[in-house]
């Protein structure tokens, strides 16, 4: 009603990507952030369906984020609810992650009496807590090889010889810092030594090969731009890792500019469904991919060189488009004329997607 709508506003809303409690599957669905509860939806058809799916109360929940037990999903966080009933939650990129959190968190902490403590293991945004010991090694791995988000594989030069596919002590570092995996430099150095010395990465060059072989347990791993590392051969053919092709690892290789939730219409059957859309740079491609699967591969995509897109009309339903749709839609035509409708989830969202693809295109 009206009435109620006043006294609970709507403070966020978007899509997330759910773990199902009974079968362990990823779904997409519509989220809505209240003061006291955070409700979701299915989305149907390009229209959040009336009938809400599911209710978390948010009185004395408990939020971890990051939560990394997923490997090739790094992007979750955990509710906790005070009838201890678990959701698993993803977001489609680390700021989102870290916004949801953050806005769910301070929901909570409105709600908690005034003249209660703040419980200890309340993390609002988790990291604070994350000890060392608390990390397992093949989250870490796991997450450091993500294609998405992990570590970049780069060419370096190191005395006169050129490694390809490595990356820098460095870059190790500062991936892991910015990714809340460790606080400090010093402990992200602590826990990089743990990586290589589980042979998960192997010392690439005369510098860090030298280091390894001479320097105790905790300086064999250095924090600099000229030692050079690579995952080991082992690792790599571990089965949560799919080995991508060349032509998409060219199309893959680029700088990730822009990333989010969109719905996007079917070639065939014309129905919407939701989808992971990441944009990049330098080769300028849009891919997107299905949220509901564990999958790092796109589903499709497509160079942006030669696009148009333009946003079509939010009176009644343009040529093309099917469905009860409700407006927020956007069309691209790629250099070989094939189309795709694609819908935002709100109106500012439509637009900085346009302008992101106009940019590339």
């Amino acid at each position: 009603t009206m009435e109620e709508d006043q006294k609970n506003p709507i403070l966020k809303e978007g899509f997330l990507v759910k773990r199902g409690h009974v079968v362990h599957n990823w779904k997409a669905r519509w989220f809505v952030l209240y003061p006291d509860q955070l409700l979701y939806y299915k989305y149907d058809g390009g229209k959040r369906d009336s009938c809400q799916r599911g209710r978390i109360m948010l009185t004395d929940c408990k939020i971890s984020c990051p939560f990394l037990e997923y490997d090739n999903r790094p992007l979750v966080f955990k509710l906790q609810t005070k009838s201890s009933a678990e959701y698993f939650l993803e977001a489609c990129s680390r700021e989102e992650r870290d916004q949801w959190a953050a806005d769910i968190g301070a929901a909570v902490e409105k709600l908690r009496p005034a003249d209660s403590p703040t419980p200890s293991q309340s993390k609002t945004t988790g990291h604070r807590s994350l000890q060392l010991h608390s990390v397992s090694l093949n989250q870490v791995v796991d997450s450091m090889y993500d294609v998405h988000s992990g570590i970049k594989l780069t060419s370096h030069n190191e005395q006169g010889s050129s490694y390809s596919n490595c990356f820098s002590g460095s870059a190790v570092v500062d991936w892991l810092v910015f990714n809340q995996l460790a606080l400090t430099r010093v402990e992200a150095v602590t826990l990089s030594s743990a990586v290589l010395e589980e042979g998960f990465l192997r010392p690439v060059g005369l510098r860090s090969v030298e280091a390894q072989r001479s320097h105790g347990l905790s300086e064999q791993f250095l924090d600099d731009s000229t030692a050079l590392y690579s995952f080991s051969e082992n690792f790599k053919k571990r089965g949560s890792v799919k080995a991508e092709t060349s032509l998409s690892t060219m199309e893959l290789s680029g700088k990730v500019l822009k990333r989010g939730y969109l719905l996007k219409q079917g070639h065939k059957r014309k129905n919407w469904k939701v989808r992971l859309f990441v944009l990049r740079s330098e080769p300028g491609y849009l891919h997107y991919y299905d949220p509901s699967k564990d999958d790092i591969s796109p589903v499709g995509g497509f160079s942006l060189r030669g696009c148009l897109v333009s946003a079509l009309d939010d009176n009644g339903v343009p040529s093309g488009v099917k469905g009860k749709v409700q407006g927020n839609l956007l069309k691209i035509i790629t250099q070989f004329d094939t189309h795709y409708y694609i819908q935002a989830p709100s109106r500012q969202e439509r637009m900085d997607w346009i302008e992101a693809i106009r940019a590339q295109s």
